[in-house]
């Protein structure tokens, strides 16, 4: 097992987290709907939870953890702030860009988990495994709640 290789995977891991706790943070300030702050709260707790987890493995390798977001991550920031602003704070707008954005997380474990086996231990598959479990959950239920208001939005216009 190469050491470089598996720090690179867990710093991949530990930047879509960073990635997540940043997009959540913006999407609690760009709604005022207490129901949803809180479930961003959550979400960003269990990203703060798979960063320490992840960041203590890079540690344990003497590697160096990543610190910031990805470029990506920065843009979809940024283009939520302006999406929340033309929609006057629309709740459907805001649930749909964090789906997006937990997509692309979802998506970087699962690359993670299906195409870097053999740099990874049983113990960090098994974080790994875990913590996309989780972040897998809370897209699921996003993207539930974004189903849920184009129901109701189909149901309004009948």
């Amino acid at each position: 097992m190469n050491t470089e290789n598996t720090i690179e995977v867990l710093n991949t891991l530990i930047q879509i987290n960073n990635d997540r706790i940043e997009g959540y943070g913006t999407a609690s300030k760009d709604t005022e709907e207490e129901d949803i702050k809180t479930l961003f709260s959550h979400f960003m707790q269990n990203s703060e939870k798979c960063k320490k987890e992840l960041v203590d493995e890079v540690i344990e390798l003497d590697g160096v953890p990543v610190e910031g977001t990805s470029i990506v991550g920065v843009f979809h920031r940024v283009w939520m702030d302006v999406k929340a602003a033309l929609t006057n704070k629309d709740r459907k707008a805001i649930l749909k860009s964090c789906e997006y954005g937990d997509a692309a997380a979802v998506d970087t474990y699962q690359k993670a988990l299906s195409n870097n086996t053999e740099h990874l231990t049983k113990q960090q598959l098994a974080i790994i495994n875990a913590q996309y479990l989780l972040i897998k959950s809370d897209h699921n239920m996003v993207k539930s709640l974004v189903e849920a208001l184009a129901v109701e939005e189909e149901e309004k216009q009948k």
